[in-house]
């Protein structure tokens, strides 16, 4: 089949109609000819929506039902019945399960051991009927263990609604909180309920609030006024404290209170300082806390319940140059550590009485895992998951104490999988300027490897978040069809240590650029694929990656995909009124300062389309998308279509009903993910 090619607009009125907007900044003036697209709601602006989402299906028409067979070998991978694996939490065995045909999840449980009688604590599924759009996040139960709280968004924008459940009558409750985010916690009297609320215009997160279910006026416990700063409450694991986080990018201050004693007002445990980032967690007896402070890949201390002085501390595990401290849960007997090393996942143990200290080991060349699902603090067993490029999810338990481990469930992928017939790679690529960034590949065996075999390069880049190498059951769609699926563990990321991330962030954000591409440059140079077969992803702040990327080496890659792409940088950024911009000034630099603004401005995908070639493009977002707003991939794509010499394909897809995380629901979620890779395998001329 041959790729459909196209370079006309999808509508030409409506960019006719409007006038330019001009900025002026340090000097700068710049014409956006596009900035009208950010009225959202204008009746024009839908319509040129609703034009580009025409234009984009009658362009991808021929591979209508490609898609449909991605969509349906990806769902039939899927067992028609699922559950998760049953985790302890005071005398039950939780766990949700989805029934066949079903988008969404049922809650349960089963009191005393695995073979009780199992008691349905909410079907979502009757919750989301009759929604487009349905996003339950945090079920969180009480600690008495009769009730149990959860955070309802039905546009994709995350305010949430936050609603109660009668565990014992499996009834919700009248009572309701709107327009909050789903972050909350229980208090140990199990009728109190610390929440967050959002700024209504930026979305930021800034005060934390008691309820008492059936009680009055909920009262306001703490606010933070900083507006690079958000706020977020957690539970200790013993079930002692309750913690209130003011986070910024390098910076944080921490609250704190007995969860015995909700309505008294929060203690500070030490006032914030200047790229002092510390995270504090109670062992019952004493405060541990995870401080970089003198420690970039950050160190463990403790300090007395009755002093929480810097001068009271005291080192339990220091830094290390090649180790970054990741997280940290603290039980009653061991304090268990994730960390990186040389872009893998550890969890290291540490017994609280001996002192002695020892790893896990794992064997595939890449993998991630990572603690989950512990809620004893008394137990000596740690549940965890594991999972490779080609191991699918595995949860374990292990025996702190014998360090026996144990497969409590593997996902089940349908379909014939069998991962002796994949192989999984880790290589380290020199960028320009000497740094040596991880590569994780991923490819079926036997399907040749002499530079034509296609490959998707995906990296993200940001924020100090690490691209686990982990498995995804859909990708396999790509896989069998001769794909290679590569990760870029581009600088930005915190894979190779917390430097990682600082030397890809404000004046260091090049340095993401240019591995991204020195990577694509090296897999093309050692024949893993080629240009004409290359292809690149990435979504949000990766979609700034991809942005950047298609301006600087556009030459590289043959088609791309961005979902809900970061790509106004300087716009947004300089617009406060917006969520994220001010929490985020600390992550791109804060426009206002000259250097910053002429950085950014240098790099900005918006900024920088130029008249030259650029490769295919399929760009995704949604209407009611509150982290990047809708209009600047629909910018993005107005300027291309003015500037670009080629005839490539240049499509918008908007979701005009979902946000961020696009469509929900266990099925529906798959139609995003098969248009996607409907597009990519169309440039490689595969039709089934």
């Amino acid at each position: 089949m041959t790729a459909p090619t196209s370079g006309r607009p999808a509508v030409s009125s409506p960019i006719a109609e409007r006038r330019p907007e001009r900025l002026v900044q340090h000097g700068h003036a710049r014409t956006d000819d596009y900035f009208w697209l950010n009225r959202r709601g204008d009746p024009t602006v839908i319509r040129y929506l609703e034009a580009e989402n025409a234009y984009a299906e009658r362009m991808l028409a021929p591979i209508s039902g490609l898609k449909k067979r991605l969509f349906a070998e990806m769902k039939a991978r899927m067992p028609a019945d699922e559950s998760s694996p049953p985790y302890r939490h005071g005398n039950y065995f939780y766990y949700q399960r989805y029934e066949a045909g079903k988008e969404y999840p049922v809650y349960c449980r089963r009191p005393g051991s695995l073979d009780a009688d199992e008691q349905v604590l909410l079907d979502v599924n009757a919750l989301a009927k009759g929604h487009e759009y349905f996003s339950l996040r945090g079920f969180t139960v009480a600690p008495d263990h009769r009730k149990a709280a959860f955070g309802v968004d039905t546009r994709g924008r995350r305010f949430y609604t936050l609603r109660f459940v009668d565990l014992d009558e499996g009834e919700l409750l009248s009572e309701e909180i709107a327009d909050v985010s789903c972050n909350f916690e229980w208090a140990n009297d199990s009728r109190t309920l610390l929440y967050v609320r959002q700024d209504r215009d930026t979305q930021r997160d800034y005060q934390v609030l008691r309820h008492v279910l059936g009680g009055g006026i909920d009262a306001l416990i703490h606010q933070e006024d900083d507006e690079t700063n958000w706020l977020f409450v957690e539970r200790s694991l013993s079930g002692e404290y309750l913690f209130l986080v003011s986070m910024s990018t390098l910076s944080t201050e921490v609250r704190y209170l007995l969860a015995d004693r909700p309505e008294e007002s929060p203690s500070l445990f030490l006032p914030r300082e200047r790229e002092h980032e510390y995270f504090v967690i109670d062992g019952a007896d004493r405060f541990f806390i995870l401080s970089n402070d003198g420690a970039e890949n950050f160190k463990i201390m403790q300090a007395p319940l009755d002093d929480t002085s810097k001068s009271a501390w005291t080192e339990v595990v220091g830094h290390r140059l090649e180790v970054l401290i990741d997280g940290m849960e603290v039980f009653e007997h061991y304090v268990v550590m994730s960390t990186v090393e040389r872009g893998l996942d550890q969890i290291e143990v540490l017994d609280r009485m001996s002192g002695e200290r020892y790893r896990l080991e794992f064997d595939e060349p890449a993998y991630t895992v990572y603690p989950d699902d512990n809620y004893e603090y008394r137990s000596c067993v740690l549940r965890y998951t594991y999972e490779s490029m080609t191991t699918p999810q595995s949860t374990y338990d292990v025996d702190l104490r014998t360090r026996e481990h144990a497969l409590i469930k593997r996902e089940e992928v349908r379909g014939g999988f069998d991962p002796e017939n994949y192989a999984s790679e880790r290589i380290f690529v020199t960028a320009r300027d000497g740094a040596s960034v991880p590569v994780s590949l991923v490819y079926r065996l036997g399907l040749g490897e002499d530079g034509r075999r296609p490959l998707l390069l995906y990296g993200y880049g940001a924020y100090g978040i690490s691209m686990e190498p982990g498995f995804d059951a859909n990708r396999i769609s790509l896989l069998d069809r001769g794909f290679v699926y590569a990760i870029a563990h581009v600088r930005g990321g915190a894979e190779m240590g917390r430097g990682w991330y600082l030397d890809g962030r404000q004046l260091n954000k090049l340095n993401t650029f240019h591995d991204f591409i020195d990577v694509a440059r090296h897999l093309i140079d050692t024949g893993v694929t080629s240009p004409r077969h290359c292809y690149a992803s990435g979504g949000s702040a990766g979609g700034l990656l991809i942005g950047a990327v298609l301006n600087m080496a556009p030459e590289l890659f043959r088609g791309a995909t961005t979902h809900v792409p970061f790509v106004d940088v300087v716009t947004t950024m300089l617009d406060e009124t917006i969520p994220l911009t001010t929490a985020e000034w600390d992550e791109w630099g804060n426009p206002a300062e000259q250097e910053a603004y002429e950085y950014m401005l240098s790099y900005s995908p918006y900024d920088n389309v130029v008249r030259q070639a650029y490769p295919h493009l399929l760009v995704t977002t949604g209407l009611n998308d509150s982290l990047v707003q809708y209009w600047e991939p629909a910018k993005w794509v107005a300027k291309l279509r003015r500037l670009k010499a080629d005839d490539n394909l240049l499509l918008l897809d908007t979701d005009m009903r979902a946000g961020h995380t696009g469509k929900t629901g266990r099925y529906r979620s798959l139609e995003d993910i098969a248009l996607r890779y409907a597009f990519l395998l169309m440039l490689e001329g595969v039709t089934s």
